[in-house]
């Protein structure tokens, strides 16, 4: 009778090899993507078990190089994997780690919040979170809005280098969207200094009619303001007596997402 050998066990080291394999390919993978990728696709894409990826996505992600987004549950590099490839902030990045402060400040103040970029000489709404109620205002992502007339646009605008600023103003058209819009360049001039010195700015119906914003500056790991985060909510909830009382909540909130990227940088 011929005996056969025992198959051999897996050692720990082996295994432990495997385990590291995997989960620096997932890495690659979400690296190389476009944007955040999902779990099934992940593991399509890299021919492994949904429940072998899952465990391995789980623990990238706890230990910070890989991040999940709560209602998407799609994943894309975490603050470490970011810190350890040098990559820059994107718009995509930024409104990512914003989503949960958004969800936060909409429910501690009962109003809607948005974070907005200066793209192009325009304030581009990258993330957004609605208030609930039957009365709240609606904003949505990739909408554009003017610098001169909004709460987001005099805060990205006070905080460019004074080069960047005098190119925006001599190309800036001061429209008039209410009749309280500032139209005049020395008027918002002066209003850009005041911003800037309170490090918040407000809309008080200077865009659209009925609606007035909070904002305040959110800075990069390089400390310079890469975005604003904003308050907006109806006239009849936000009194300006309530945007004074809002200013510090947005402040605080602005601060944490400016914490939350400087730990990339």
């Amino acid at each position: 009778m011929i005996e056969q050998s025992p198959r051999p066990k897996s050692s720990p080291q082996r295994a432990t090899h495997i385990s590291l394999t995997r989960g620096l390919r997932i890495l690659e993978m979400i690296a190389g993507a476009d944007g955040p990728v999902a779990l099934s696709d992940t593991a399509r894409a890299l021919d492994l078990p949904r429940s072998t990826t899952h465990h391995i996505m789980q623990t990238l992600t706890q230990l910070g190089y890989l991040h999940q987004d709560d209602v998407s549950r799609t994943y894309a590099l975490g603050e470490k994997a970011l810190r350890l490839t040098g990559r820059t902030l994107s718009t995509n990045r930024i409104a990512e780690l914003a989503l949960p402060l958004l969800k936060e400040i909409c429910s501690d103040s009962g109003e809607s919040a948005a974070i907005g970029a200066l793209l192009d000489d325009q304030v581009t709404l990258i993330a957004t979170h609605d208030a609930d109620g039957p009365v709240r205002v609606v904003q949505d992502v990739g909408a554009h809005r003017p610098v001169h007339a909004t709460a987001l646009g005099k805060v990205l605008a006070a905080w460019l280098p004074a080069g960047e600023l005098s190119r925006l103003l001599a190309t800036m058209k001061f429209e008039e969207f209410t009749p309280k819009t500032i139209v005049q360049r020395p008027s918002f001039e002066t209003e850009l200094v005041r911003v800037h010195g309170a490090g918040v700015a407000f809309d008080n119906e200077e865009y659209l009619s009925g609606v007035r914003c909070v904002a305040a500056p959110v800075f990069g790991p390089d400390k310079n303001v890469i975005a604003a985060l904003g308050l907006t909510g109806p006239r009849h909830r936000l009194p300006q007596r309530k945007m004074r009382e809002f200013a510090p909540l947005v402040q605080r909130y602005a601060a944490e997402l400016s914490e939350r990227l400087s730990n990339i940088g």
